[in-house]
C-alpha cells in the first residue's frame, strides 16, 4: 500500500491542506490498495482511512450530502476529477476511475469523522512519458466543459469592496470569489449541487496545497482565505439541467 498525509486547518468556509507531520498529529492516514494505474483504462480505485495503530475508520459524518469527497488531479493541475466513492462494510472506499494521461497524480480524501474535518492525500502513478503543461495565465473568463461562459466577477479583500478579477488576491486576507454563468448571452440559473449553488476547490501550483470552499451567499459566491502566496488553480463545479459542469481559473495570490 502507498500512503501519504497532510496537515489541515480551517480557513473561513474552507480548509487548507499542506504536507507535514500529520500522521502523528491527526493519527490518521489514507492507504491506497493499488497506486499504479493503467493508462486510459477504467479501474477500481480502493483505499481506506486508517489510524496509526492500523485500525480502519468506519464511521463518517455526512458533509455536503456525502461522507467522502475524493479529488484526483495530475501534478500539473490537469485532469481534475471529483468523485464520490462507495463505502463497504470493512471500511474500504472504492470508485471507478479512468486516468487518460500518463504521469503522477495526487489523491485528496476529504471527509469528516467524529465531527472533525480532514483532508488526507496519497500519490497515484500512470506509466508513460508525461507531457506536463504550464498553468494557464490568469483570465477573468473561461468556458466550462459544457460550453457555458463563466466569468470570475470579483476578487475582494477586507479593505477593498471590489477589484478586477485578474488582480491578485492577498495571502491571509478574506477574499470573495463570485462567478457569473451565461449561455447564449443569458444568465444560467444553477441547480443545487451537493446541497449548495456550487463547489470550489483551489490547488496551489507546485506543492498542490489544497483549499476546499463552499458557497457563502445566494449566488455562486464563495468567501475564503488563501493561506499563502502563489498561483492557484480554481476548479468550480455547478449543476444545470441535471449535469455537473466544471470550469477552471488561475488565481494569483501575493
Amino acid at each position: 500500500m502507498s500512503t501519504a498525509h497532510v496537515t489541515d486547518h480551517t480557513a473561513h468556509h474552507g480548509h487548507a491542506a499542506h504536507h507535514g507531520d500529520a500522521v502523528a498529529q491527526e493519527d490518521l492516514r489514507v492507504a491506497v490498495a493499488e497506486s499504479e494505474l493503467t493508462l486510459g483504462q477504467q479501474e477500481r480505485l480502493a483505499f481506506r482511512i486508517e489510524r496509526s495503530d492500523g485500525e480502519t475508520v468506519r464511521d463518517y459524518d455526512v458533509s455536503h450530502e456525502r461522507q467522502m469527497h475524493l479529488i484526483v488531479v495530475r501534478s500539473d493541475l490537469t485532469g481534475f476529477q471529483h468523485l464520490h466513492p462507495e463505502l463497504a462494510g470493512d471500511g474500504t472506499w472504492s470508485t471507478p476511475i479512468t486516468l487518460s494521461e500518463p504521469g503522477g497524480y495526487r489523491l485528496f480524501a476529504d471527509f469528516s469523522s467524529a465531527g472533525g474535518a480532514r483532508t488526507l492525500t496519497s500519490d497515484l502513478r500512470v506509466d508513460g512519458a508525461a507531457e506536463l503543461v504550464d498553468l494557464p495565465a490568469p483570465a477573468p473568463v473561461a468556458t466550462s466543459d459544457g460550453g457555458d461562459r463563466v466569468e470570475l466577477e470579483r476578487v475582494s479583500g477586507r479593505d477593498a469592496e471590489a477589484e478586477h478579477a485578474t488582480q491578485s488576491a492577498s495571502a491571509g486576507a478574506a477574499a470573495t470569489l463570485r462567478f457569473a454563468i451565461t449561455r447564449d448571452g443569458k444568465r444560467v440559473d444553477v441547480e443545487p449541487y451537493l446541497g449548495a449553488s456550487g463547489h470550489l476547490v483551489a490547488l496551489r501550483e507546485g506543492d498542490l496545497a489544497f483549499l476546499h470552499v463552499h458557497p457563502s451567499g445566494d449566488g455562486v459566491e464563495f468567501d475564503t482565505v488563501f493561506p499563502t502566496a502563489g498561483r492557484y488553480r480554481l476548479f468550480l463545479q455547478y449543476q444545470v439541467g441535471g449535469r455537473v459542469q466544471t470550469v477552471a481559473f488561475t488565481q494569483v495570490v501575493k
